[in-house]
């Protein structure tokens, strides 16, 4: 099938060569073809251009007039647990009379609660609550997701949310990136013995993940008062040789040493990072680790903002996931992630763009594919609206201005009357 978007108001994110992310001064160009078209041939990108280079097409291809509205690749949110089971927002209320994340912790709550709630729910069931995130978080303009276990915390109920995640990647038409966090809490059976509890990741849960190709990439929650980075480093080597790349939350609670970790290990990200300072910018410069922000978290938590700003003039690349989660950021909404990146963490609309689409791509290990509109790559594109511009995307933070979606070549969703 062939589909060619014409009256646009502008086509973003237009890389015609292949780079894998953008760091430092370059995180703030943003390339742009104003009034331009764009053609799809089945699900890929094929052509593009400004309005006066447009070529002449038969009658039969098909149209979509974007009415002056912007086109964007889609987003890629690298960092989810968009599979649980229930919500938590008595834990919000508690966070509201100011208890802490980690005193919540403490009293059975936040990640135990969601793995109390999992364990109660059959897979049918946690499918089904799933897939209301899924079509929501398309419906904002994600294209692309990783989604992560991490509320089984036994080999059961690990398998179980890995099998959820794999039937979304089947069923949906999200790309769909797997990873394994057994590694997310020690369970209160364990509190006395936290080195069964490794052990059981390592000789049992991995080796079972891997025995059913469950998931690309293996995650730690290296992190005060959760795996020391030993712990961390013993677990992701025996991810690593059952082939799985590493990912690591790190640095949100204090300096951990979690980055230093992931960039050794060679992880593909480093997330959260509230915590990063001289040493951990120099452990990244030149790593091949994306250090990806989650600004949502720590808006929700009332957190100390990582130092994005510093990073950035300190040359590093940046990416923003939205880490949809029941405990500490329940939203999947990219565009919003993009708002606090320019409003919390002082970031240019051009950065912000940069950080959801190309350098989120990378951050999920699908630079080749999404995160640009470049000849050849993954026809995954949202339009908007009419709107000004595209610094009117992050600015309108409370809006949902996304009307087309249209995943592997095919339209998804589209509002109004466009033709």
């Amino acid at each position: 099938m062939s589909l060619i978007i014409y009256n646009t108001g502008a086509i973003i994110q237009v890389r015609d060569d292949d780079i894998a992310f953008v760091s430092g001064k370059d995180m703030s160009h943003l390339p742009v073809i104003e009034n331009g078209w764009l053609l799809i041939e089945n699900d890929i990108i094929a052509a593009y251009g400004p309005v006066e280079s447009m070529p002449e097409f038969s009658n039969d291809i098909n149209r979509l007039d974007a009415g002056g509205g912007y086109v964007f690749p889609s987003f890629c949110d690298p960092h989810t647990h968009l599979v649980y089971a229930g919500s938590r927002e008595k834990e919000y209320t508690d966070k509201i009379r100011g208890l802490s994340y980690e005193e919540i912790a403490r009293r059975g709550g936040g990640i135990l609660n969601s793995a109390k709630l999992l364990h109660e729910t059959g897979e049918d069931e946690l499918y089904r609550q799933s897939m209301d995130r899924v079509r929501e978080i398309i419906s904002f303009g994600t294209g692309a997701v990783e989604i992560k276990s991490g509320y089984g915390l036994t080999t059961d109920d690990e398998l179980k949310m890995l099998r959820v995640i794999r039937r979304i990647k089947h069923e949906t038409p999200l790309t769909v990136r797997s990873t394994f966090l057994g590694a997310h809490a020690i369970p209160a059976e364990y509190s006395n013995d936290r080195s069964a509890y490794i052990d059981l990741i390592v000789n049992e849960m991995i080796p079972a993940v891997a025995s059913e190709r469950l998931a690309d990439y293996i995650d730690v929650f290296c992190d005060q008062g959760f795996f020391t980075v030993e712990e961390t480093e013993r677990i992701l080597t025996a991810g690593i040789a059952h082939g799985m790349r590493p990912k690591i939350h790190a640095n949100e609670l204090a300096f951990s040493g979690g980055i230093q970790a992931g960039v050794r290990h060679g992880a593909l990200s480093v997330d959260h990072l509230e915590f990063t300072g001289d040493d951990e910018i120099s452990a990244l410069l030149g790593s091949g680790t994306m250090p990806t922000l989650l600004p949502g978290a720590a808006f929700f938590l009332g957190m100390s903002d990582p130092p994005a700003r510093k990073m950035i003039d300190s040359g590093l690349p940046l990416a923003l996931a939205s880490d949809y989660n029941p405990g500490s950021s329940p939203s999947g909404n990219m565009k919003l992630v993009m708002s606090l990146g320019c409003i919390r963490l002082k970031m240019l609309p051009e950065e912000v763009i940069n950080a959801v689409t190309i350098n989120s791509a990378y951050a999920m290990g699908l630079a080749d594919t999404h995160g640009s509109l470049t000849v050849g790559k993954k026809a995954n594109i949202f339009i908007t609206k009419k709107i000004p511009s595209y610094e009117y995307m992050p600015y309108a933070y409370g809006s949902n201005l996304v009307e087309t979606v249209i995943l592997n070549g095919e339209v998804i969703r589209q509002v109004g009357n466009r033709q």
